[in-house]
């Protein structure tokens, strides 16, 4: 669906309000996104009379982790995941940041901010992070994603390896929706012209003539939304992924970056369901491996990892 198309659906929007017709056409839009993109058969989009709801596993169709040097020696592990989308998108006055995803793309990963040290103050927003940069800090693998403290894969800068597979990838295609109901875009304006030099506010967003607003990727920081511009009323209670937990009862211990990073990362897939994330360490050979055990949501684990002093270890997690 082009964006003249989303312009005559949505043309009883208005910026501080929308009719039941305006909402219902926003639904459209949004399933319309995923579904051009080629991406429906993996994500379900539902819609309520307040939200549009994008449901997966978080786990991509396209190469993961490998060549990442900044390891927090996590894997991706699939989890369910229900994104909730604002119909009527109303636009703010203060900036909302997270430690946690800001929207989805529309293949149903998590968006993230660029960065890994927390939640970002209104001081942090408006200057570069260096040392939190997580594309800086090589803690990405090549598609702009990597998997984080639940064992969650989810995008921190623009979404690259999923463009590609988008069957209507271009500028006016739709990469992503933030929660507060707004469409997020590429690195150029929809019409194909470049950004201006100051366009894009500290959220990474710029007004748009048919959702009322619009955030973009770009190839400097923040790389992607930062914020949210919107307004969005249950803001503590959006969704994050539940982290893996022993079958046995018990957390699991986040892994902690090796000092200086790890080299030739290499994260395999195999058509039996079993996955392992390869890499050495000061001349050492470091593992996760991990497999379907049976069981719903569950994985047969077994580890050697920098974290865990080279200990080779083996457990049945669940999310």
């Amino acid at each position: 669906m082009t964006r003249t198309a989303f312009a005559f659906l949505l043309s009883s929007m208005t910026l501080f309000g929308f009719s039941a017709a305006a909402h219902e056409d926003h639904c459209a839009a949004v399933a319309a996104s995923v579904a051009d993109a080629g991406f429906d058969e993996s994500v379900v989009v539902s819609c309520t009379d307040t939200h549009a709801t994008i449901t997966s596993d978080t786990y991509p169709d396209h190469e993961l982790m490998t060549g990442i040097v900044g390891t927090n020696e996590q894997v991706p592990v699939p989890a369910e995941y229900a994104a909730p989308i604002i119909l009527g998108p109303v636009l703010g006055d203060t900036p909302l940041t997270r430690d946690a995803a800001l929207g989805v793309a529309v293949n149903g990963v998590p968006i993230y901010d660029y960065t890994a040290g927390g939640e970002m103050s209104e001081a942090d927003l408006a200057r570069h992070q260096a040392q939190h940069d997580t594309w800086q800090t090589q803690q990405l693998d090549a598609c702009g994603g990597h998997a984080g403290r639940g064992d969650d894969y989810h995008y921190h800068v623009k979404p690259t390896c999923m463009i590609e597979t988008m069957e209507n990838a271009g500028d006016d295609a739709i990469i992503g929706w933030a929660f507060d109901g707004f469409p997020i875009y590429g690195d150029n304006n929809p019409d194909g012209t470049a950004i201006a030099d100051g366009a894009l506010d500290v959220c990474n967003g710029q007004p748009d003539s048919i959702f009322g607003y619009r955030y973009h990727t770009s190839e400097d920081a923040p790389y992607i939304v930062q914020c949210l511009m919107g307004e969005v009323r249950d803001f503590d209670s959006l969704p994050r992924v539940r982290p893996l937990s022993a079958a046995d009862g018990g957390g699991v211990e986040s892994g902690r970056p090796p000092k200086g990073g790890v080299e030739n990362l290499i994260f395999t897939q195999n058509d039996d369901g079993s996955r392992s994330m390869d890499y050495r360490y000061e001349g050492g050979e470091y593992y996760i491996r991990y497999a379907p055990s049976g069981r719903p949501n569950c994985y047969d684990f077994t580890t050697k990892t920098v974290t865990n002093e080279g200990q080779v270890t083996e457990g049945e997690f669940c999310r």
